[in-house]
């Protein structure tokens, strides 16, 4: 009887069509989730005309789907360790096309608010589980670089609602980009025939037959057996309680500081994606070339989160991230001043890289702090919480912009929790990482690997 280590299994496997795959489908789940996210700050300008609301109330109307993502990550996150990642992954999905489709037949912003609340259950609540899944069937050698790669889709779809933004909004009205993330409700049947489900949940299910067919896809090399049985180190393994394992092995102080660390940076993240097109229109720029400024904020998200990923898959990953953030604090405080208007183009992608490609890079890291079997778990909680920094700053960036400060002001208020999460992230304590406590006892689960002990699983 052989007894198979999953976890050693993924970690050693070298990437293949399999890789690709779960890359693939990750990282479009990604892009849909991006757009979605993206497309209120791309049309909120003509929203507000349209509706006649302030920059207060357009705050709050842009908060009202981050409310929902808060919830969405957490509650999400957390069920996807009982029900599954694929079946969690397919519901959010079909949250936010349908509700985000249906934000674009509101007429007043309480029907608008209601809509995308119920959106952001299915646009947080993705979040956690495609960064789990990527992590959980990447190689270790590569895995902060596929799980940046993966989340760069999320750059793709703000650039794809800024470009689809200024053709759509001019010739449809408002309501024709909203419309059009309904169109990823049909891939729903694919993405539950084609996503593999998590290896530690089929084995709490007893699923055996079905970790074999997924064991011999991440190493062609392997043969299944009938007598092959399926291990994971305790700490991997699923259980009914999933949330205290957060807090387990030393891992409470630093569960705390991820949280600080996302609030902070989250912040940044919708500070920009809600106002950065309605401050540069107000700072004498026309709507389309505010909207091309978006465009360069999410390519250079896009470049950075790759970067990042390369980058932390050689340096350590926690002060590849800390560097970020700093990055992050100063190229957002000199965006308030007047500069040519290719430094200001090369600023605004720096601002892109270290806040969007900031959080894709603190996913990753996160994804590798938690056991397999409580990553969505974790993830789901730093998102979820770190969410409610992102509900406050479209909501306290409208206010400073209804009372027409100075622009160098409103990008310093934005700029100051990139301090703070630089500092969170720094305290973060690293070997108490799953990674590290793994190589702590990898001799102990190597005899495991080779059937000399352990309990069998399925």
């Amino acid at each position: 009887m052989r007894q198979i280590d999953l976890h050693q299994l993924a970690d050693d496997a070298r990437f293949n069509r399999f890789h690709g795959l779960v890359l693939f489908w990750c990282a479009l789940i990604i892009v849909f989730d991006g757009y979605d996210l993206s497309v209120v700050g791309i049309a909120l300008p003509s929203i507000m005309k349209k509706m006649g609301v302030d920059a207060t109330n357009a705050g709050f109307m842009v908060s009202s789907a981050l409310f929902g993502m808060m919830f969405g990550a957490i509650f999400m996150g957390t069920i996807a360790d009982r029900i599954g990642r694929r079946w969690a992954i397919a519901i959010c999905v079909g949250l936010f096309s349908v509700f985000t489709a249906c934000a674009g037949l509101a007429t007043d912003p309480v029907t608008f608010s209601a809509m995308r609340f119920i959106a952001g259950l299915g646009i947080g609540g993705v979040m956690p589980n495609v960064v789990a899944q990527m992590t959980e069937y990447s190689p270790k050698k590569i895995r902060a670089t596929l799980v940046t790669l993966m989340f760069s889709g999320y750059a793709v779809g703000g650039m794809i609602a800024a470009i689809l933004g200024k053709g759509l909004i001019e010739s449809y009205g408002w309501q024709s980009v909203f419309f059009a993330a309904g169109l990823p409700l049909i891939l729903i049947p694919l993405i539950l025939k084609s996503v593999p489900e998590s290896m530690p949940f089929l084995l709490a299910k007893g699923r055996t037959e079905e970790l074999k067919k997924i064991a011999s896809r991440l190493d062609p090399g392997y043969t299944p057996q009938a007598t092959d049985r399926f291990v994971v180190p305790a700490k991997d393994r699923a259980d009914s309680a999933p949330i205290k394992h957060l807090f387990y092995d030393g891992r409470g102080f630093s569960t705390v500081m991820f949280w600080i660390a996302f609030f902070m940076c989250l912040f940044m993240v919708f500070a920009l994606s809600s106002w950065l097109t309605k401050l540069m229109a107000s700072a004498g720029y026309s709507l389309g070339s505010a909207l091309t400024f978006v465009l360069v904020l999410n390519a250079g998200a896009m470049v950075g989160a790759i970067a990042g990923g390369w980058l932390a898959d050689r340096f350590h990953i926690k002060y590849v991230l800390a560097g970020m953030y700093a990055l992050a604090a100063v190229s957002l405080t000199l965006l308030g001043y007047r500069m040519p208007t290719p430094v200001l183009f090369i600023l605004i992608g720096l601002a892109g890289a270290s806040t969007i490609g900031t959080q894709i890079v603190a996913n990753a890291y996160t994804g590798q702090y938690y056991p397999m079997a409580v990553r969505a778990t974790g993830l789901g909680w730093a998102l979820g919480v770190g969410r409610s920094g992102a509900i406050l700053a479209p909501i306290l960036i409208g206010v400073l912009v209804g009372m027409n400060l100075p622009l160098h002001q409103n990008f310093i208020a934005i700029a100051i929790p990139a301090v703070i999460g630089m500092v969170a992230v720094l305290l973060i304590q690293h070997d108490r990482s799953a990674s590290a406590l793994r190589a702590d006892a990898g001799p102990v689960l190597n005899k495991v690997a080779a059937g000399v002990s352990g309990t069998p699983g399925g």
